[in-house]
């Protein structure tokens, strides 16, 4: 008996993202990169669903695109979710409350918007006979410790759950988990980009913290993947490597002319982790290495675990999860160059030069 989904049961969406795409959360640093690439290819129409109306005017200005549509709208609410699903073949849900500290203090809010909200989503897009739905989650959903992380780990579960309940639908709901995405919003690259080139001492929270770095474009490039290969259910991580956060630090003081920056240590902020992980270990038992990627399938048995007594799985356990404690570990040097690979952190330093 196999609990993993046949990769024949669906077929997977056009490569080619020829239809109409909507993006939740579209104006947001991650959606809005997504938005932009979009618009780069043949893709019919691309829409944005978020509830900022001044981010949307600014969007709609800067890319100047027929094809751009925004629907102004909350994930929460239900009915304008479903309003701005009509006709959409693909969904790419990036709508969330991000900020770890502040869904300290607010936890219903996270559970409101990454939760119900996420569901709300998954639903709508089935309903409307979407092909596909990737689901924008975070390394903070494993092993979870703050409430931002809680709400993510259910958000991924909503959407398995999906995919496990409905094996028929016509819609594939997938996830995709990141680490830091360079220079999204929350980013600490961009305060250390203010602190160094004001000539400040750099706040750090805990220099032996580490964490995963991916660039925009690669984020980017990790949805396409999930759009185009993803299986009911299944669960994408892109392989980053890691850095400590004083080598972050000090590799955006080097990149604007200090290569010995002080560093005020501030302590950990709330539901803090000295590091984050990509992939559990009971997930990473199960992972299928894809090259540049680890896919996760589904595990799609039925609650009869009876069924199961006899034959067993003969799985055996990781003993170590995929942490960025033991990812490839980037020096200084190498964070700089993957530093000025993100357009903003260029166009930072021709300013500054």
């Amino acid at each position: 008996m196999n609990p993993i989904v046949d990769p024949a049961v669906l077929p997977h969406p056009d490569p080619g993202m020829s239809g109409v795409v909507l993006i939740t959360g579209g104006t947001g640093s991650f959606g809005n990169t997504v938005v932009r690439d979009l618009l780069g290819t043949d893709v019919a129409e691309v829409r944005v669903l978020s509830r900022d109306e001044a981010k949307q005017d600014d969007l709609r200005r800067s890319v100047r695109d027929k094809r751009l549509r925004c629907f102004l709208g909350d994930v929460r609410d239900r009915p304008s979710v479903t309003e701005a699903m009509r006709g959409v073949d693909y969904v790419f849900h990036a709508a969330a409350l991000k900020q770890v500290p502040s869904c300290e203090f607010f936890p219903l809010q996270a559970v409101q918007t990454n939760v119900q909200g996420s569901d709300h989503v998954v639903h709508a897009a089935a309903e409307a006979g979407a092909q596909s739905v990737v689901a924008l989650s975070t390394d903070k959903a494993v092993y979870p410790i703050n409430a931002m992380g809680i709400s993510k780990a259910m958000m991924e579960k909503v959407v398995q759950a999906f995919a496990r309940n409905n094996p028929g639908s016509g819609t594939i709901a997938s996830i995709t988990r990141y680490g830091n995405v360079m220079y999204s919003r929350g980013s600490v690259i961009p305060v250390f980009v203010d602190q160094a080139k004001r000539g400040l001492p750099l706040t750090v929270t805990n220099p032996h913290m580490t964490r995963f770095l991916m660039s925009l474009d690669e984020s980017v490039s990790l949805v396409k993947y999930a759009f185009t290969n993803a299986q009911p259910g299944d669960l994408f991580v892109r392989k980053a490597p890691a850095s400590t956060v004083e080598v972050l630090a000090r590799a955006v003081a080097s990149l604007f002319g200090n290569d010995d920056p002080k560093l005020n240590v501030l302590g950990a902020r709330h539901g803090e982790k000295l590091f984050e992980s990509l992939l559990g270990r009971e997930e990473r038992a199960r992972a299928i290495d894809e090259g540049d990627y680890f896919r996760v399938p589904l595990d799609a048995r039925g609650l009869e675990y009876e069924l199961f007594f006899e034959e067993g799985t003969g799985e055996d356990i990781e003993i170590a999860d995929f942490n960025s404690h033991n990812a490839d570990r980037l020096d200084v040097e190498a964070v700089k160059e993957l530093l000025v690979t993100v357009p903003a952190v260029r166009a930072e330093l021709e300013h500054y030069g």
